[in-house]
């Protein structure tokens, strides 16, 4: 009898670790073709194929439920010298891994552009409780700390990337360099673009096309191997004069912060919210719930 339940422990186990096996090659698989999965309910994963997903009228767009983004900036701590305004964009690192815990153990799960793209226009199935993370501005306590952070979780994210800054020190803060974007981005994240130098999109006429997304585009697709597909519009700040110039270069979507959609252009005005240094999980969590 002990035998017996020798042998089916001993079996079990191999199993186990043949599935983990499977799901850890899948995974590696993933992060190096750089193609986004969509999870479903029994732990298998779907690639998305958006070569084939024909953009849906904006009228379907809208109808369709909002996905929580979130925006982040720094994640550090606190210093003398930040002010009010300041501490609004900069959540401190034990409340930010606070926030992803409470994330995951809410049960929510991160998507990608991918997947927000094939479900904005096909109604494409998407996890339970789906939510995009995305960090702006190229900060070095996104691949520190943050990074380290989701991938205890599973997590993964949005970084997008002003160009200016990229391997630069400042006088506050520190920013990536091009190889930690890249690994980013082999990893499985995804990298979008962010303007050169954070110049407002509503003023952009002549050069600045040029400047602001045709250069900075070069360099982010040069450091990652990958295509620029998502653009997130500097303070938030769009105006649809500009939509037609981000569609000539190939952006899919472009995320603003919390105005309302554009009822002609929904995917270059996707909703986010950031995530302030002064709300505690709970107020993430309720503002989640509130916003979308």
């Amino acid at each position: 009898m002990k035998m017996n339940f020798l042998s089916i422990i001993a079996a079990a186990l191999i199993l186990v670790a043949g599935c983990q096996s499977k799901s850890q090659s899948t995974a590696e698989e993933t992060a190096k073709d750089g193609t986004t999965t969509a999870v479903e309910a029994n732990g298998t994963t779907e690639k998305v194929d958006v070569s084939k997903i024909k953009v849906a009228d904006a009228k379907t767009i809208l109808e369709r439920k909002q996905v929580p983004i979130l925006c982040y900036h720094q994640v550090r701590n606190w210093k003398a010298t930040d002010g009010k305004v300041g501490k609004d964009y900069i959540v401190e690192i034990q409340n930010f891994k606070d926030q992803m815990k409470m994330l995951a153990d809410s049960g929510y799960h991160t998507i990608l552009p991918d997947q927000l793209y094939a479900y904005l226009n096909t109604g494409a199935k998407l996890p339970s409780k789906p939510i995009m993370l995305t960090f702006d501005d190229t900060d070095l306590d996104q691949f520190t700390i943050v990074n380290p952070t989701l991938k205890k979780l599973g997590y993964k994210a949005v970084y997008f990337i002003m160009t200016v800054s990229i391997g630069k020190k400042g006088k506050f803060v520190d920013y990536m360099s091009s190889d930690q974007i890249k690994q980013l981005a082999d990893e499985g994240n995804v990298i979008g673009s962010h303007t050169y130098d954070h110049k407002n999109f509503k003023k952009y006429a002549g050069k600045d096309w040029e400047e602001q997304l045709d250069k900075p585009t070069k360099r982010l697709e040069e450091i990652t191997g990958k295509k620029m597909t998502e653009f997130a519009y500097p303070f938030g700040l769009w105006n649809a004069e500009g939509i037609p110039e981000l569609k000539k270069r190939g952006f899919r979507m472009a995320y603003q912060l919390s105005t309302k959609r554009d009822e002609k252009d929904p995917l270059f005005t996707i909703r986010r919210i950031i995530a302030s240094g002064y709300w505690s999980p709970k107020t993430l969590s309720n503002s989640i719930k509130n916003s979308f």
